[in-house]
């Protein structure tokens, strides 16, 4: 990939990541005054997706902080460390796919 085509690849991955942290805490204000009730499933699968994407968030912080720390003096261990991050955030992005699959199927009219 080119160094243009990384920058601009860069600059989109940020702006999704802000809509997501965004979106989060709209949602986290507007969860705070809506209580259905009955027992909704869509209200079930609204909160996991948060969760999912709480958790996806803080796993994405964490492994770029990280990456950013291990620099060029780095010991295997660190290494290994990183991939463990790498991959619990891979796990976390899993996890908020599948919270965001099962959400549309209890509201498929949602974008």
């Amino acid at each position: 990939m080119m160094p243009a085509e990384q920058r601009a690849a860069q600059r989109i991955v940020t702006l999704c990541d802000e809509a997501l942290q965004e979106l989060v805490a709209a949602y986290e204000k507007c969860a705070a005054r809506v209580h259905p009730e009955d027992d909704e499933a869509w209200w079930h699968r609204a909160n996991s997706l948060w969760h999912a994407s709480r958790e996806y968030m803080r796993r994405h912080l964490v492994g770029d902080r990280m990456g950013r720390e291990v620099g060029t003096q780095h010991s295997p261990g660190m290494l290994g460390e990183l991939h463990v991050e790498y991959e619990l955030e891979a796990s976390a992005l899993l996890a908020l796919r599948h919270a965001t699959d099962a959400y549309r199927k209890t509201r498929p009219d949602a974008h």
